[in-house]
């Protein structure tokens, strides 16, 4: 069983309604991965994949009926990198309130302080295990589905769940 101590999450926010979830990331091991840590989570959601700045754009604003609850992009990707699809999403009144998570292998200060400025929610520099996975994607959500959830500061800024709990089971 994990224990540790992530204060304040209401994880009932994870059990309410199935969210939508869309991963941006050209690396098929990192979405197998992702998707993987998320089928184990205790959270009711849908996983949607594309694997460039261009699909993901095409994905959101092409199709009425589907808007993702949350966004976990990858920034070294082919066609459009996730620096210009961020930009993008973010210049969109239709598309500015979207929560994205960049979820990156990036990790040094000046691509986190670059995306930052630019108005992602979360930051997280992709884990090492597949344990230290779920807990940063478990620690996301959390964040994003928290009622009133503006733009973290500067210092919440990087998830790293290190102090996150995952409960046993939905």
């Amino acid at each position: 069983m994990n224990t540790s101590t992530l204060a304040p999450v209401k994880t009932d926010n994870l059990k309410e309604r199935k969210l939508q979830i869309l991963l941006a990331d050209d690396d098929n091991a990192d979405c197998l991965l992702f998707k993987e840590a998320l089928e184990e989570l205790p959270v009711y959601a849908e996983l949607s994949i594309v694997h460039n700045g261009e699909q993901l754009l095409e994905k959101i604003t092409k199709n009425a009926a589907y808007f993702p609850d949350v966004l976990f992009l990858d920034l070294n990707m082919p066609r459009k990198n996730g620096f210009a699809t961020l930009g993008e999403i973010k210049r969109d009144t239709d598309l500015q309130n979207l929560p994205v998570v960049i979820f990156s292998t990036a990790s040094d200060a000046e691509t986190v302080k670059n995306v930052f400025r630019n108005a992602a929610h979360y930051y997280i520099c992709k884990p090492p295990n597949f344990l230290q996975l779920k807990k940063v994607i478990y620690e996301a959500l959390s964040l994003i589905t928290q009622k009133n959830n503006p733009l973290p500061l500067k210092e919440d800024f990087m998830i790293s769940g290190d102090a996150t709990v995952i409960p046993e089971s939905l």
